[in-house]
């Protein structure tokens, strides 16, 4: 009796195994091979099966047997009809969860604000055979953002050895690849061009399309600040900004050194100053052209460190804020150093927005607290705080002596990084209708092997946003995301399909076969 069971069994399957072979072939894997084996494993064990039950299959009363064959086939039929339904529906509505630490199948919110933002479509043009191994990224990359905003983007491919006039007029050579990235129609429409890009690039070749100028932004040097080059010596390259630099010609300003020595005012073009972590005392003349500089509506992002002076402090008072001595630190709220700062606890301003909405906590190594005064600075200045420690915090005045908080020292919540304004519409000779300043106490977040932390990036750009009058570069933009994706050949993908689609469904229907098969006999 039992064999007799098996035997059912295996032809029940081989039944499911023969009907699925035409669905291996046409919707799950496409492999001839595999829908072949299936169809040829299904004939033999529904041969045996008819084989083993002959003379029970010959019976011409065998109501019974006829039912079971015939209920088999039409469960199995209505199996796969469902299975083809659902992978119609599924196709159809084709929805992605990103399920990836880094989200690297997501755009980022930046990408997103810059798509809904564009006032004209743009395209992009791929430059690339077919038989490029990144074209299949690309396609993707491409999809994403039509698929975002598919009024606002289109996107094509042409293969250079069959567009030779394409080619020919963006100097593309033998075995280069090309992007072009058009901002409205016909062949004098604005464009850029860059090779294979990742999704950081095609958004900042967006904005910079859509820009309607480019903003000048001037790093003060000359005492002590950071490099915006950073230098190579002997033993290798030293610390400087150059990731800041190309993040800023990214986001359409124009990075260029500046020493305000000699100088009777800051140039006429500055869309922004920095200055970034100087470490000797700035000249009375200097503090003058700066001061002017922010009365007639400049903007200025300034980074202090632990240790410095830079004799700015009169400066910083005019705008409320004062740089405290000595160092931040935080028992609790720490990355296992109690003067490397690890804080999510912003203030109300718009610069922090986004990483307070997505939870982000920002690092700051070795960093100065800020003071914000609430009289005594200029008429009309408004300033508030942007980042600040935990409640446990404190000012350790002896970092070398001493790592917790003793009497005298400045204790509780601390400010880290503040904005000031101030109305400057009536001011002589104006720049801008409003003076803006942004005080931080640490420079060493904008050197480049600190540059990778998405919540320092993001602080500093939207600071820059911020300061410069441009709301949508308030933002978070894409990660620096770290390759997390498996390659695959087409064999190998076929496979997968093949047992997500198509052999896993048929197990669990076989399963439900079998149990209902012996629940039937009993």
């Amino acid at each position: 009796m039992r064999a007799n069971h098996i035997t059912r069994l295996q032809g029940a399957f081989g039944l499911l195994l023969l009907l699925s072979s035409p669905f291996t072939l046409f919707l799950s894997s496409g492999s001839v091979p595999l829908a072949v084996g299936k169809a040829v494993l299904g004939a033999v064990m529904l041969g045996d099966y008819v084989v083993s039950h002959r003379r029970e299959l010959g019976r011409s009363g065998s109501r019974r047997t006829g039912r079971f064959v015939a209920s088999t086939v039409l469960i199995t039929l209505l199996a796969l009809g469902v299975l083809v339904g659902l992978n119609v529906l599924a196709f159809k509505n084709n929805r992605r969860i990103d399920l990836t630490r880094e989200r690297i199948f997501s755009l980022a919110p930046q990408t997103r604000e810059t798509l809904a933002g564009l006032k004209e479509p743009a395209r992009a043009l791929a430059l690339i055979p077919p038989t490029h191994p990144s074209y299949g990224e690309l396609e993707e990359l491409f999809r994403r953002f039509h698929e975002a905003a598919p009024q606002r983007f289109n996107y094509a491919f042409a293969d250079p050895h069959h567009e030779p006039g394409l080619a020919a007029r963006y100097q593309l050579k033998d075995g280069q690849t090309l992007v072009v990235v058009s901002r409205g129609e016909g062949e004098d429409a604005p464009h850029t061009t860059l090779p294979l890009p990742y999704e950081q690039e095609l958004t900042n070749a967006l904005l910079q399309l859509e820009a309607a100028g480019t903003q000048k932004v001037y790093v003060l040097e000359g005492h002590g600040e950071w490099p915006l080059e950073t230098p190579n010596g002997p033993q290798g390259p030293g610390d400087g900004l150059s990731e800041l630099r190309r993040q800023l010609l990214r986001e359409g300003y124009r990075p260029e050194p500046l020493n305000l020595l000699g100088l009777k005012e800051v140039p006429r073009d500055a869309g922004l100053l920095i200055i970034a972590g100087a470490k000797e005392d700035y000249t009375a003349p200097e503090m003058a052209v700066l001061r002017t500089y922010l009365g007639e509506g400049g903007r200025l992002l300034y980074f202090t460190d632990v240790g410095t002076t830079d004799g700015l402090g009169l400066l910083l008072a005019d705008y409320g804020v004062q740089v405290d001595d000595g160092v931040a630190a935080d028992s609790q709220f720490n990355a296992g150093n109690p003067f490397v700062l690890v804080s999510n606890f912003f203030g109300k301003h718009v610069i922090t927005r986004p990483l307070q909405e997505r939870a982000f906590n920002v690092q700051l190594p070795t960093v100065r607290s800020l003071t914000l005064f609430r009289e005594g600075f200029l008429p009309g200045v408004k300033v508030e705080p942007v980042l600040l420690t935990s409640p446990y915090a404190w000012v350790e005045t002896r970092p070398q002596e001493d790592t917790t908080p003793s009497d005298g020292e400045k204790m509780g919540q601390l400010t880290l990084v503040a904005a000031a304004s101030r109305d400057t519409r009536g001011a002589d000779s104006k720049r801008f209708d409003e003076a803006r300043l942004v005080v931080m106490g640490d420079s060493e977040l904008l050197l480049d092997p600190n540059w990778g932390h998405e919540a320092n990036r993001n602080l500093v750009m939207n600071a820059l946003g911020w300061a410069s009058h441009q709301v949508e570069k308030i933002t978070l933009r894409p990660p620096n995301r770290e390759t997390s994706s498996l390659e695959l050949g087409r064999g190998q993908l076929q496979l997968l399909r093949f047992v997500a689609t198509d052999l896993f469904p048929l197990a669990l229907l076989g399963v439900g076969l079998a149990v209902w098969l012996s629940r039937r006999d009993r």
